[in-house]
């Protein structure tokens, strides 16, 4: 596995594995949410200042991370890749290239907590309400 830059080209790509990764792990989100949700994230992409993929050996797109003032935005990844130590590859990436040192989760997805706090995060603070204001409460972690 190698990390490099997304290209625009492969925004819809990178939606797709958000979304399996949402479906996957995030079992409280509607599919009305995921309406609501998928051309957000689709958007996203083109705002973020910091977005590197996770590739495999022949290069396809199975994971990204994204980091903004030092807050991981997002860090997805695709299902079938899961506990091969991608996510590890792509938060050490974010450490060391875009010096994030906070992240964002949902109170609803204990993998993800787990995932942070093994990396060295602790929760600071708690909101009601994720940033589109829905019912989804997040947890605010520092490292």
């Amino acid at each position: 596995m190698r990390i490099s830059a997304i290209d625009p080209a492969e925004y819809d790509r990178a939606a797709e594995l958000w979304e399996a990764s949402v479906r996957a792990t995030h079992d409280f989100v509607t599919e009305a949410d995921l309406d609501v949700f998928r051309p957000l994230v689709r958007a996203s992409f083109g705002e973020i200042a910091q977005l590197a993929g996770l590739r495999t050996d022949d290069g396809l797109l199975i994971g990204f991370v994204g980091v903004e003032d030092e807050n991981v935005e997002m860090l997805f990844l695709d299902p079938v890749h899961r506990g091969r130590g991608g996510g590890t590859l792509l938060l050490e990436h974010a450490f060391t290239q875009y010096a994030a040192t906070s992240v964002d989760v949902n109170e609803q997805n204990p993998q993800a907590i787990g995932f942070y706090e093994h990396h060295g995060f602790r929760t600071v603070s708690r909101t009601a309400h994720d940033s589109t204001g829905k019912p989804y409460p997040i947890l605010h972690m520092v490292r």
